[in-house]
């Protein structure tokens, strides 16, 4: 028989398709159940419009057939088969979409939609196969045809002999190789894997053979049985309505799409039926995943086009800041490329991502409002990635996250947020005060929260690393700014009068003490905020002590200082042994000024400088 030859354009198209387009091969089967899908939807869509066609749901189905014997794999399917004419103009010209054609024709815009648009995915076949036949009869035809290719040489189109309407692709598969292990697409078992994957949601049975052990009533000896079963479940939860769900259901679905090992802290199940339509069961998770905070971890939901699964983890639909969010979106909108993997990053997927943002947000407010101690155990698992997104692209997004954020409080002695916080601030308070340290039990214990705490200002203690960063990029909250504590100006007014005489009569003392330290601190001063502590830092500039030692951590080694000024408490008893010092022995001054700088140190957290050093100066004091 002579043999058709592919378009040139055709050929070139299928040798690419076959070799890079699609990343895993099992899609083809996914491929195949969605044309074989679209067959049977054609006459569910003509039966609407001819009164001589009926839709009984029950004839219509896919079966899915592997022949270990011969090495072929079958889908066959109950739909509106091909005629010759269709077979040529369907399978003779890749990229030439019967089921677009039939689309357009019918204008379908409701949401029974047919998923193979594009007329290249049948031909993912030959990534498996060395041989294809499809076999089909079309309605209303008497007769059938065999389109049979072996890849991009040809194709042979014959009559044949079918009594069935509908098609049956058999796949004759290629030869096992060192790479490739072919038989596995003939195993029970990774079939069903795959059509559970892929085509679990698609409205019509799909069919598999399988082995069962029964276990004879008379003998008691078991057998292994070959029955016929349904493998996919049809009817996909997020287009039931809710009322008929209960919260097991969502649970079972969790688990069943192996979202995690925890039971979900919340769910969302979003239905959208505006100009741009979408089904979406999102999760908030409980627990955090052992590698959410690494770069091997990868955001993302499922995504589905009308049942089929496109993509097993979509990052475009979801921003960075809530990447800990599970679930699945499910559209007919979704405009896909060629291999149906590949998403364009169209308008329509954009408008998707932004609705699912806002419903995320919206739904943690409400969480945040209503179920406080839910709220808090998920900020506590998830709270540093909404710190990230609002210190990311420079603060793009702080104005939709702020209001998320909890920070604990010195007075509540618990989490706030900034607007309870803003709301018990005193008249006479100008400023958003914090601090920040490693835990909430060493921020208590700063000598630089002192005169804050005395004028019953209520602190926010920052414990995270990026809080800070975070804070620093916020700048205000509600037209009130953010102030550390270690802040050169607190803000606040002060009446002891002595203690400015005395800092500018003793000048000439902390100018010493500063020729002592050098270059490591900006300047030595009488401290207008300490009460029973005799020294700590406070810092002028942008950077703090506590955003220094971060920086100084990262693996690229950033050199960033402070700028570091050491204040004295002219208050404390140690401020009259500097004066006696500066007095009569000058040398005893600079080991006591190189020992309080120690203590500052050590107070924040900071390595000393010289520890042998430091230990010979206090056993000189000993002694």
């Amino acid at each position: 028989m002579a043999k058709t030859e592919f378009k040139a354009e055709s050929k070139r198209l299928l040798e690419m398709m076959i070799h890079s387009v699609y990343s895993k091969k099992e899609v083809f089967l996914r491929e195949l159940i969605s044309n074989a899908s679209d067959a049977i939807d054609k006459i569910y869509y003509k039966a609407l419009t001819d009164d001589s066609l009926t839709f009984n749901k029950d004839d219509y189905y896919i079966k899915i057939i592997p022949d270990k014997q011969k090495r072929t794999l079958t889908v066959l399917d109950t739909g509106i088969g091909m005629t010759r004419e269709e077979l040529e103009s369907n399978l003779g010209t890749i990229a030439k979409s019967g089921s677009l054609a039939f689309k357009q024709e019918h204008e379908i815009k409701d949401g029974h939609d047919i998923i193979g648009q594009f007329g290249v995915g049948f031909y993912s076949a030959f990534m498996v196969a060395d041989r294809v036949t499809v076999i089909s009869k079309a309605l209303g035809s008497e007769e059938a045809y065999k389109w049979e290719s072996e890849g991009a040489d040809g194709y042979t189109i014959e009559p044949w002999e079918k009594k069935e309407v509908g098609t049956e692709v058999i796949l004759h598969l290629k030869e096992n190789s060192e790479d490739e292990n072919y038989d596995e697409f003939l195993e029970e078992w990774r079939l069903r894997e795959i059509i559970k994957k892929y085509s679990d949601f698609i409205r019509y049975p799909i069919k598999l053979a399988v082995t069962r052990k029964k276990k004879d009533g008379d003998s008691g000896e078991t057998a292994d049985t070959v029955e016929e079963e349904t493998v996919n479940s049809m009817v996909p939860i997020w287009r039931k309505n809710k009322n008929e769900l209960k919260d097991e259901d969502y649970e079972n679905f969790y688990t069943e799409k192996h979202y995690g090992f925890d039971k979900p802290l919340k769910y969302m199940h979003i239905r959208v039926d505006g100009t741009i339509r979408y089904h979406a069961i999102l999760y908030i998770p409980e627990m955090v995943p052992f590698d959410y905070y690494t770069t091997e971890y990868e955001k993302g939901l499922e995504l589905y086009s009308n049942g089929v699964l496109i993509m097993n983890k979509c990052p475009d639909l979801l921003p960075d800041y809530f990447s800990f969010v599970k679930g699945m979106v499910d559209s007919e909108d979704v405009s896909l490329n060629i291999s149906r993997e590949m998403l364009q990053h169209d308008r329509n997927l954009k408008v998707i991502a932004k609705n699912i943002k806002n419903k995320i947000r919206k739904e943690l407010l409400n969480m945040l409002k209503n179920e406080r101690e839910k709220y808090e155990t998920f900020f506590k698992n998830f709270g540093r990635q909404l710190k990230y997104g609002v210190y990311s692209d420079f603060g793009e997004h702080k104005e939709e996250l702020q209001d998320l954020l909890l920070f604990y409080s010195s007075k509540e002695k618990k989490p706030v947020t900034l607007e309870e916080y803003v709301s018990r601030m005193p008249e006479d308070q100008k400023y958003i005060y914090y601090a920040t340290g490693d835990s909430v039990e060493r921020i208590e214990k700063l000598p630089q929260t002192e005169l804050v705490a005395d004028k019953g200002y209520e602190i926010l203690y920052l414990t995270d690393d990026i809080d800070e960063f975070a804070i620093k990029m916020l700048e205000k909250y509600k037209g009130k700014e953010f102030k550390s504590v270690t802040s050169g100006d607190l803000g606040i007014d002060t009446d002891d009068k002595q203690k400015k005489e005395e800092t500018k009569e003793d000048k000439a003392l902390f100018d010493f003490m500063k020729d002592v330290l050098g270059d490591k601190v900006k300047a030595v001063k009488a401290s207008t905020r300490l009460k029973s502590h005799p020294v700590c830092f406070s810092t002028e500039g942008e950077i703090t002590i506590e955003m220094e030692k971060v920086l100084s951590a990262m693996p690229n080694g950033q050199k960033v200082k402070a700028q570091k000024v050491l204040e004295i408490n002219t208050d404390h008893q140690v401020y009259q042994t500097l004066k006696n010092a500066y007095a009569q022995d000058k040398e005893k001054l600079k080991l006591y000024t190189n020992l309080l700088y120690n203590q500052a140190l050590l107070i924040e957290g900071l390595p000393v400088e010289d520890p042998v050093e430091f230990s010979n100066d206090i056993c000189k004091i000993m002694t």
